[in-house]
């Protein structure tokens, strides 16, 4: 089977052309020994055609695990064909990577994406002419509208099948192309030659990985050495700068040979970044975005759905099983653990689905419009100001659909210890999990306000930014901040396939972990509430349950928090297995369900009353979205961290952090009400020292390195 390698930058709608060419049939895993999504699939209309979509890199530099991956598959396996997505609209920056490809020596067909904007722009790119400088077919296409797949698949195909098909290297200046001359015949026997080119360039930048499974002697080590120094300090520069401004360099000479630019003018993307990016709007405005968001999902459409589904189960489907049991003269122990532990349990999740499915559906939109790229550039204004990467709030933005992926987004950070800062910090956003948590607090005791989950959002926020300052005042994750670099797109019209792939593939998810893993979890609450350590049937949710008994011990430690009750401790700790545990648990031993307004005005009141009316039930909103995450969440954790240790110590941070946040909050609101007590005065303890933590002195900041950073025109 032939293979075809799709490679290109992130946001360049590499993603969007990879399931036009392969449509349905593509599978999705990891790369071996990594956790990078490797995604595969046959081209349309080609059986014997595999295409490999490879992570979204801006070069071949093993700096991120995603470059890792992309370099070590294209150089150990050779696929038999690269199609290169380019950004028509960013031509020079997109054909940095086009000018590494090109330099392994492997077929190329350069799929120039996004021509309507480049149209738009009034640009024009001389396609022959481009051809001609890289020795590639160039094919225009505009993935979105599908425009140009079909002469795209064309050229693919005839392209692998012309052995004779070779690009054109870039060509630098004389220096430095004689030096590098030099040290291929150095090379020479000890790399493959069509690889010469590549592993020359390799060499001179001191590119140690790229050498790993090559035994080349150390007087030819030595020699290359030699040449890297001499250059070095006769530029005055490092080896692998000197190569990056050279490949600029000859690709603004290409650039300006194809691309003609029309006369500059504020563009409609540029036009609305003037607003939505700038620095006293920004945040208010997405602040209003977030608002809307969730004021559409859970207060409007979400509910209706909701209400509806809910009522499914608790008016058709758990009376139906209960008479067709009843009738089948089932036990009625049995019928207890399927009809209020199994379909009580799971349907207290699956209530609000349509919800999420509404929330997914609105977020995916803003991702595909373009929005969430320039929140990230917004938060990046923020969170420098504290020390912090903006590179650690991608992580975060994607951890609110969910924290696995989100930890696992960290590897892109190249300074250890900011990524292990985001490690720790990430799960503090609100994942898609802890939203029907959100909702049932927020349904149950604030009048189902839409506030309540953006002040989640928000709170998230001022946790990973408080946290990462507190954090880098300690000696092993003190740094500067790394570099932000992101290219932010252009503005388009949302794809609906995409959205709906977006939507279908979170609900999935969730409705997964209802089938599985809250439904196991529902089953064996039921058991624990209904039966005593002697295993007698009891009272349903009775005290005397072992639940009950496990859970008061473990009440204690809440009751400064404002929820001391077994109910609330024992949602809080299911929670640990999956947050949507919390809501389930409470499902099984309260009975509470998705529909709030539908609930018996008994079960609201016990609910309030359990967790210490509506201050009670916000300290428990906190715990529960700032402690530790599910276990799956924790496995991420304990994989990028690469460390026992580090892994505990990301666990403990969680939930001190966690807990005297709820600490403070519920005893210093209390006294708002006119209650004083003991707990009070620690709260307020507590506080003096958390503002200590923030204020204090870095000892270990470098001397020169003031946090600063330059937004060139904004």
């Amino acid at each position: 089977m032939k293979k075809i390698a799709l490679a290109g930058n992130p946001n360049c709608g590499k993603t969007t052309l990879f399931n036009v060419l392969t449509g349905s049939r593509q599978r999705v895993g990891n790369w071996p020994g990594v956790t990078v999504d490797k995604k595969e699939g046959i081209l349309k209309g080609h059986k014997n055609y595999m295409i490999e979509d490879l992570p979204g890199i801006y070069s071949l530099s093993p700096y991120t695990m995603e470059e890792v991956v992309s370099r070590r598959y294209l150089v150990e396996e050779r696929p038999d064909l690269i199609i290169n997505l380019v950004d028509g609209s960013n031509l020079t920056r997109n054909l940095y990577l086009t000018s590494q490809l090109i330099e392994l020596g492997i077929p190329t067909v350069i799929a120039l994406n996004m021509m309507d904007i480049v149209k738009e722009h009034g640009d024009t790119i001389d396609i022959h002419r481009l051809q001609e400088e890289i020795g590639c077919p160039v094919v225009e296409i505009t993935a979105t509208k599908k425009e140009g797949i079909k002469e795209l698949i064309e050229k693919a195909v005839e392209t692998i099948e012309r052995s004779d098909n070779k690009p054109k290297f870039l060509h630098y200046g004389e220096k430095l192309e004689r030096t590098l001359s030099d040290i291929e015949n150095h090379l020479k026997g000890n790399v493959p030659d069509d690889l010469l080119r590549y592993y020359s360039i390799k060499a001179f930048e001191d590119d140690i990985k790229a050498f790993e499974k090559f035994n080349i002697s150390r007087n030819t080590n030595q020699n290359i050495a030699d040449l890297r120094l001499k250059y070095e300090q006769e530029e005055d520069d490092i080896a692998e700068s000197i190569v990056t401004t050279e490949r600029y360099d000859a690709l603004e000479i290409l650039s300006s040979k194809v691309l003609k630019k029309a006369p500059p003018k504020l563009s409609k993307t540029d036009k609305i970044d003037k607003v939505v990016t700038n620095r006293i709007l920004g945040l208010p405005i997405f602040v209003a975005v977030m608002a809307i968001v969730y004021y559409i999902s859970i207060m409007t459409i979400g509910t209706g759905a909701t209400d509806f589904v809910n009522g499914f189960f608790e008016e058709t489907l758990s009376p139906a099983v209960e008479t067709f049991l009843t009738n089948m003269n089932v036990n009625e122990v049995i019928i207890g653990l399927i009809v209020n532990g199994a379909i009580g349990g799971v349907g207290a999740v699956l209530g609000f689905l349509p919800q999420m499915l509404v929330l997914f559906a609105l977020l995916a939109i803003l991702e595909d419009v373009g929005y969430m790229a320039r929140v990230a550039f917004v938060m990046d204004r923020i969170f420098r100001r504290f020390g912090l990467s903006g590179k650690s709030f991608i992580p975060m933005m994607i951890g609110t659909g969910c924290s696995v992926p989100g930890i696992q987004a960290s590897r892109t950070i190249e300074n250890d210890r900011d990524r292990k800062i985001t490690i720790i910090t990430t799960s503090f956003m609100p994942c898609s999990a802890k939203l029907p948590v959100i909702a049932l607090i927020a349904g149950s005791l604030f009048n189902q306000s839409s506030l309540v989950a953006v002040s989640m959002y928000f709170i998230g926020i001022a946790a990973v930014i408080i946290s990462g300052v507190i954090l880098k005042k300690f000696k092993s994750l003190a740094s500067q901040p790394a570099p932000f670099v992101m290219e932010l797109p252009s503005y388009h019209v949302p794809r609906i396939s995409s959205v709906l792939r977006a939507m279908y593939d979170r609900g999935m998810a969730f409705v997964k972990r209802a089938g599985t893993v809250i439904f196991i979890s529902s089953l064996v609450l039921w058991l624990l509430a209904n039966f005593d350590f002697n295993l007698h049937l009891i009272e349903e949710n009775g005290q005397a349950s072992i639940l009950a008994q496990i859970g008061s011990i473990i009440a204690v430690l809440f009751i400064p928090l404002g929820f001391g009750t077994w109910q609330a401790t024992v949602a809080t700790i299911t929670g640990f297995i999956a947050k949507e545990n919390v809501v389930a648990t409470l499902g099984v031993v309260l009975g509470i369900s998705a529909a709030v307004d539908e609930t018996t005005p008994e079960l609201l009141t016990a609910f309030s009353q359990g967790i210490g009316g509506a201050i009670g039930g916000y300290s428990f909103l906190l715990f529960n979205m700032l402690c530790m995450p599910c276990f799956a969440a924790v496995g991420a954790i304990k994989t990028e961290m690469n460390s026992t240790k580090w892994t505990w110590a990301a666990i403990g941070y969680q939930m001190g952090f966690a807990y005297a946040v709820s600490f403070m909050f519920y005893n210093i609101a209390k006294l708002f009400e006119g209650e004083f007590s003991i707990w009070t005065i620690i709260a307020f303890v507590m506080l003096v020292a958390f503002i200590y933590l923030i204020f204090r002195k870095n000892k270990y900041q470098e001397k020169n390195g003031q946090y600063q950073v330059d937004y060139a025109g904004n």
